[in-house]
């Protein structure tokens, strides 16, 4: 703590003394910080209060100038004095005075992306090697995109609220409006805004109204492929969708094209990938990946391209199927669970 400022120094000698010790000052606890108030800032006892009460024993001429200093002395210890209440909060705060250096270590826990996510972003890499260019549409589709422009007829099963979300109370004079039960409204909106030649991928969330089972969920993800051009033929199908597969499950992938039926294709074709599985009878198994065909005539109509001039074909493919299949899962809803083993794992 300081000396006495009353001494035989000079007034100035005395304040720059004076200024000098608070400055050195050390406060490094809340008894120290109220000793420090105390010393120099007390109302009746404090050393910058009696050198403001010498102000009058001066000389007229000589006291503006030493009210000022004792002023800016003043201030000066304030300041130090909130600083070190400051300091002495934000160690309480943080408990920075209280850390146990004999406790183990915290893991760091870091998040990774879905596996779905990898696996969607895995395939739109590699068809966008293969010419396509990714585009989105909306959850939330019209009945004419969901259905009636892709050849749905209006007794078809799909429209049946078994199958379809539909959205309660379209505004007036509008048609119902659903949430999409497939990404192939995307071609629709692609095909209304684009002239040929088209080469797109559409991916996004679908919905059905679906049981919730091992195998099927209320909502997944699909990717949508549609190319469209003078003279396509299915053998192009057949080739891409040849090079996708052994991109994702590798060189000596076995595929395998099953005749089928989609309104919106046709001729339409189901595509299985092998399984081997050394557990099953057979060695494994045939399982479905994907749906595709040639665009149906309606369906150009429906957009006002001219099918005796162009041609098409178009996939549509579930991710969640496409990931279980990469990684050996045997139920979708561990997508969903959102299990952190499950997820740490990838």
């Amino acid at each position: 703590m300081p000396e006495d400022p009353n001494g035989s120094l000079p007034a100035g000698d005395r304040i720059q003394k004076l200024k000098e010790q608070i400055e050195s000052e050390t406060i490094e606890s809340e008894e120290e910080v109220e000793a420090f108030r105390i010393q120099y800032l007390g109302r009746k006892q404090g050393a910058i209060t009696n050198l403001f009460d010498e102000i009058g024993d001066l000389p007229p001429e000589e006291r503006p100038e030493f009210g000022r200093r004792v002023n800016a002395l003043k201030s000066r210890a304030e300041e130090r004095l909130e600083e070190a209440r400051a300091r002495l909060k934000r160690e309480e705060e943080s408990g920075a005075a209280e850390i146990d250096l004999t406790l183990p270590g915290r893991r760091d826990f870091r998040g990774s992306v879905h596996p779905l996510t990898q696996t969607l972003n895995e395939i739109l890499r590699i068809l966008q090697s293969l010419g396509f260019s990714a585009v989105e549409g909306p959850e939330i589709e019209t009945d004419w995109h969901n259905f009636t422009a892709l050849n749905f007829p209006p007794d078809h099963p799909a429209r049946d609220m078994q199958d379809t979300f539909f959205l309660k109370d379209p505004p007036e004079g509008e048609e119902p409006r659903v949430l999409r039960t497939h990404t192939s409204p995307g071609q629709i909106r692609v095909m209304q805004e684009q002239e040929p030649p088209i080469r797109v991928a559409v991916p996004g969330r679908v919905y059905r109204n679906e049981a919730i089972s091992y195998k099927s969920f209320c909502l997944f993800h699909q990717v949508e492929l549609l190319y469209v051009d003078e003279g396509v033929t299915m053998a192009e199908l057949k080739q891409v969708l040849s090079a996708l597969a052994r991109a994702l499950f590798g060189e000596d992938v076995k595929l395998r094209f099953r005749p089928s039926y989609f309104p919106f294709t046709e001729p339409s074709a189901e595509v299985d990938v092998w399984g081997a599985d050394d557990d099953h009878p057979d060695g494994g198994e045939w399982l479905e990946i994907l749906g595709c065909g040639m665009v149906h005539p309606n369906v150009f109509r429906s957009v006002d391209v001219d099918p005796e001039r162009y041609t098409g074909y178009a996939v549509g493919m579930g991710v969640e199927r496409m990931a279980m299949l990469r990684h050996g899962i045997d139920d979708i809803r561990t997508f969903y669970d959102n299990d952190v083993r499950f997820l740490d794992q990838f």
